[in-house]
């Protein structure tokens, strides 16, 4: 059980002793090294409410802790964690001998072509040689990157300065990070040249707008389209503002071509939700 701040930790403790299960006690820290490209996604961006502060870390607060975790990256590859890692160790090697784990939490993209997994082999080695604490990694979005599609159709073609497309896939409700992040989906099959479009979701929102995207051929209404890696994020940060309908889950076998609908929702999940 890991918790945020040596106040939370404190709190919590005598229940976490009391309870009769055998419950490792983890804080997680602020190892105040900054490694986000995106600051509002950047867990050690300034004055950032994850983690307590390693410069107020101390024998008294690591009382009762069995473990420190940290979470510094997102979507990233090796090199800023060994950065990370070189930042913080001198920091937390006063503590080695009262703690049994080390936890990196997650943001490794160690599934992606170019992340070099020998260098991170190597490092884990020698942060359990260096420390003698156990070492653990979240990979997290790394075991789905690059799998799920999400299928949208075009409902409209207006024109405004730009060529539009209305669709029914929306950025605020199926895929909110577009607007959070700022975050551009790749799409299947998108050209170099050819016909732009502004693609944009059907809600009332003014800035459900998806982004900029190059077909080979003119859309047509009803044409249908699909965006890459989207079984991450996007299914879990779902949600049907306007009453826009969540998307059908199916699961497509690649060898048998067999497509298989894994649940659907309608207009009630969104009416239940609220009353």
């Amino acid at each position: 059980m890991i918790f945020n701040s040596a106040a939370q930790k404190d709190r919590f403790l005598p229940n976490v002793r009391a309870a009769k299960h055998n419950v490792d006690v983890g804080l997680r820290i602020n190892p105040e090294h900054s490694e986000g490209e995106v600051e509002k996604y950047d867990p050690c961006a300034p004055c950032s409410r994850l983690g307590f502060p390693v410069s107020q870390l101390s024998a008294e607060v690591l009382t009762g802790v069995n473990g420190i975790h940290m979470h510094t990256l997102c979507e990233q590859e090796f090199e800023p964690l060994q950065r990370t890692w070189n930042a913080v160790k001198d920091k937390l090697a006063p503590y080695f001998d009262q703690l049994k784990w080390i936890n990196f939490g997650g943001g490794h993209h160690i599934t992606r072509e170019d992340y070099d997994r020998e260098a991170l082999i190597a490092f884990i080695k020698d942060v359990r040689a260096e420390t003698g604490l156990e070492v653990y990694l979240e990979p997290g979005e790394a075991v789905a990157l690059d799998a799920g599609i999400l299928i949208g159709e075009v409902l409209d073609l207006p024109k405004n300065g730009v060529d539009l497309a209305i669709v029914d896939i929306s950025a605020t409700c199926h895929m909110p990070d577009v607007i959070e992040a700022p975050y551009r989906p790749a799409m299947l099959g998108e050209a170099k040249e050819g016909h732009k479009y502004r693609l944009g979701g059907p809600s009332c929102l003014a800035g459900d707008v998806i982004g900029d995207y190059t077909r080979a051929e003119p859309l047509q209404i009803g044409d249908r389209f699909a965006f890459l890696d989207q079984a991450h994020y996007s299914m879990v940060k779902t949600n049907t503002f306007n009453g826009v309908p969540l998307p059908t889950i199916a699961l497509w076998n690649s060898e048998s071509d067999e497509l298989k609908i894994i649940r659907e929702f309608s207009y009630n999940d969104f009416l239940n939700r609220l009353s």
